[in-house]
């Protein structure tokens, strides 16, 4: 059976936590930040990486990069995945690429492909992912 496309949404929880640059960039106005996070509803796992980041002297304007390795259960499928995040703020509107990193599914998420969009609203984070799977059954709420 060909691939189908399925959506997952849901709240996630986020904790970032500021750690050491390396020597080359210790001098630069760079960020970095470990990644733990907690996703909720179709997606129920934790996530875990590393994040750089820069915010600009402009309000609203900075951009980050990260991965993260996602270990959990998606739609009743188990495994693991990795994200790989690249994203930017102008003055406040955000562009987001965030997509599965190829061939980083195991387990019941081997062959796994999507990508993933953040909705930050009054502090409260969700996601919606679009993806698809080798076999996957059609669900309610499939994105085409």
């Amino acid at each position: 059976m060909a691939n189908v496309n399925v959506s997952a949404k849901g709240p996630f929880d986020v904790q970032l936590a500021p750690q050491p640059l390396s020597t080359v960039a210790e001098d630069t106005a760079l960020g970095r930040l470990s990644l733990d996070k907690t996703y909720h509803g179709d997606l129920s796992a934790t996530g875990k990486g590393e994040m750089l980041s820069f915010r600009s002297d402009t309000p609203g304007s900075a951009g980050y990069v990260a991965m993260e390795t996602v270990r959990g259960t998606l739609h009743g499928r188990s495994g693991t995945f990795v994200l790989q995040h690249s994203c930017t703020m102008t003055r406040g509107v955000p562009t987001q690429s965030i997509t599965v990193v190829p061939d980083s599914g195991t387990e019941a998420l081997a062959g796994l492909t999507g990508s993933l969009v953040i909705d930050i609203t009054d502090g409260k984070h969700a996601y919606h992912f679009c993806y698809a799977l080798p076999d996957a059954q059609p669900s309610h709420g499939d994105h085409e």
